[in-house]
């Protein structure tokens, strides 16, 4: 019983942070879905979305304001709306100056953009680590106190509660809205759907919006349940969206879904069964096994070019 209740915590733990990486590999993979190139930037925005969250929890506090929905709700719209103009922005500044040229050229421009606003982050708010306020207590305690207990904290639970309704409410865009058909259409064949009538510009902006929005709603649930961020906490997190993205099948969104969830889950298991220094080994070790089985990922489609 010690030991099922034992790999029960690892295993909720695992799904917290895979939730949140599979939030942020969904910008990864819309974007590359719809233009075939990687926004490296993203991390960043995340990174942004956090502080922008924690400013507005700050100045709510300043006011007296303490009614925990209203702050949330307040810090999250604060957090999106910033993220999302944030993210409207590098698509215009980074990437549709030099969309259509070699692939080395956007890349680098998006690499230049990520070091733009890393330090950026660092001249207007430090280099230090700033304690984010842990707004959410308590949580369920499974087992005995003699033995070990596993616990579900409310933060984890408001993680996963958030997590499922972002997932769902972004299905529903894609599948039923006249966006998310253009969306799909763009994804396909952008030359014909711009022939088609469809404003692929605009298309191409929508998806670093929703991308970015959903960066900033997982900006805010990290910064809760790690109680702290600094100007390269979205670097690291980006990376392991990334990976989370490639390993589900790049410009899948439901792979960068479950590929976020794998991820999450191998670091726990190793963290808690060998040690926290091997669990990016394995994480990536993870990744070259399944790739070198299965290049395009856990769901992705091989492409096909017709002639």
């Amino acid at each position: 019983m010690q030991d099922l209740l034992y790999f029960f915590q690892q295993l909720v733990n695992g799904l917290t942070i895979g939730s949140t990486y599979a939030l942020i590999a969904i910008g990864y993979t819309m974007v590359y879905g719809i233009i075939g190139m990687i926004n490296f930037a993203h991390g960043e925005i995340y990174m942004i979305g956090a502080y922008t969250a924690l400013i507005a929890i700050t100045g709510l506090a300043t006011l007296g304001v303490t009614w925990l929905p209203l702050v949330l709700i307040v810090a999250l719209i604060c957090a999106m709306i910033v993220s999302s103009a944030m993210g409207w922005a590098v698509e215009r500044v980074a990437y549709r100056p030099v969309r259509g040229r070699h692939r080395l050229i956007p890349l680098i421009s998006a690499i230049g953009m990520s070091i733009f606003l890393q330090n950026y982050v660092h001249l207007a708010q430090g280099s230090r680590n700033i304690g984010f306020p842990a707004l959410i207590h308590g949580g369920f305690t499974f087992g005995s106190p003699d033995t070990f207990q596993a616990q579900i904290s409310y933060m984890q639970i408001t993680i996963f509660i958030t997590t499922l309704i972002c997932m769902t409410a972004l299905s529903v865009f894609i599948s039923r809205s006249r966006t998310g058909r253009a969306c799909r259409a763009v994804s396909q064949d952008l030359g014909m759907a711009n022939l088609l009538g469809i404003d692929t510009n605009r298309i191409i902006s929508a998806t670093f919006v929703i991308g970015a929005a959903l960066a900033a709603v997982a900006g805010l649930l990290l910064g809760m349940y790690y109680g702290s961020i600094d100007p390269l906490f979205g670097f690291i997190a980006g990376l392991k969206a990334f990976t989370a993205a490639v390993l589900g099948g790049i410009g899948s969104i439901p792979g960068a879904m479950l590929g976020g969830l794998v991820l999450g889950v191998a670091e726990s298991l190793t963290s808690g069964y060998l040690s926290g220094e091997y669990k990016d080994v394995v994480s990536f070790g993870l990744l070259i096994l399944i790739l070198l089985f299965k290049p395009t990922g856990l769901l992705g489609k091989p492409e096909v070019e017709k002639i």
